[in-house]
Order: structure tokens, then sequence, then C-alpha cells
């Protein structure tokens, strides 16, 4: 399938971000073993030896999607927890967005397959995303290991959901969305803990 953009010449930069946006789109529609630079070259008409060029490996197209859907992740997460801070915003938006970035929009199937399959250094890009959004989000706070074991706890529970999540709810009788709901719980709980101490 070539898209209209690869009819034209494209600039180093366009080729490569219609590269990981072709390969976000296979990692959603086909899960992340169908992330190849075969697959992706095709999907923008693009050569195989293109994509070599600007991305070295598959685990370096992959490590470059990581990093792309962090940064684009950890910006919306970021911009929610501060909107939640600053007006009495429900924390289900924050709880949302990590569950689907690690859900729908393909983050943990990607994770997971990358550590699956030996490509761990792939991770850091999300690892750091984390990090800096954390960074940003607690800048002139004190108390930064509260947020860090927040963002520990909200990001390992959506890991957990995106890969188990459905079939766990199914074997236990409850809702789909009930892991959603505990996090949000869970994350008001240790907000207003925090709180109250300070």
């Amino acid at each position: 399938m070539t898209t209209p953009a690869a009819r034209r010449r494209l600039s180093p930069e366009e080729s490569r971000d219609a590269a990981l946006e072709a390969a976000r789109a296979l990692l959603i529609e086909d899960g992340p073993q169908a992330v190849t630079l075969k697959a992706v070259a095709a999907r923008i008409g693009r050569t195989h030896a293109n994509l070599l060029h600007h991305f070295g490996s598959a685990a370096g197209l992959q490590k470059a999607l990581a990093a792309s859907m962090a940064d684009a992740v950890t910006a919306k997460i970021g911009e929610a927890v501060l909107r939640a801070r600053t007006t009495d915003h429900d924390l289900r938006e924050v709880v949302s967005l990590t569950f689907d970035a690690f859900g729908r929009e393909g983050a943990g199937a990607l994770a997971s397959w990358m550590l699956l399959t030996g490509n761990q250094d792939a991770l850091d890009p999300i690892l750091e995303a984390i990090h800096r959004l954390v960074d940003r989000i607690s800048e002139g706070e004190d108390a930064r290991a509260p947020l860090r074991e927040e963002t520990l706890q909200l990001t390992l529970m959506a890991l957990g959901d995106a890969l188990l999540g459905a079939p766990m709810a199914r074997a236990l009788g409850l809702p789909r969305d009930k892991a959603r709901e505990l996090a949000a719980k869970m994350l008001r709980a240790r907000i207003e803990a925090a709180s109250e101490t300070s």
C-alpha cells in the first residue's frame, strides 16, 4: 500500500516520520511482530535499504518507535496531570491516558515484545520519557518520592492491564474497566494521604 506522501520525494526527516507513523499503525493493527523493516517499507512505498539508512536495523526501528510513542504519550499524561492539579479535575483522565497508551496504542505489547526478543535497550526511551515526565510535573516540589511511587504503580498497573486485563477480568467476573477504576481510586487515596501529611 503506497500512501500519497510516498509519491513525492520526502526529506530525510519526513521519510523517518512517515516510517514511524507506519510502524505505529502496524503495531496497533497487527501487533509488535508485524513491525518489520520490510512491512514498514512496503506501507510507505520505500525500500528496505532506505529504512536501514534511517534506523540501522529492526531493533533500531523499534527503539525509535518506542521513543516516539513515549514522547507523545508522556506529553499527554503530563498535561492531564497538570490540569488535575490546577483544577478540580478527575484523575480518571490521567489513568485512562496511561492505560490507553499501554493498551490501545500498543506500548505494552511493544515493550513486552522487545523484552522477549532481547531488545531491552529499546525500552530506554520509554523509561527516559517517564523520568522526564516525573521531573517536569514535580518541578518546584520537595516530595518527589511519592510522585515516583505513584508513577511506578500506575505504569505497572497499565502495563499489566494491557497484557492480561481482559482475560483476568473475564475470569474473575469483573467489568473490563475495573483495573482503571482501582488505579484511579489508589491514585486518589495516595494524593489525599500526601496532602494530609504536608
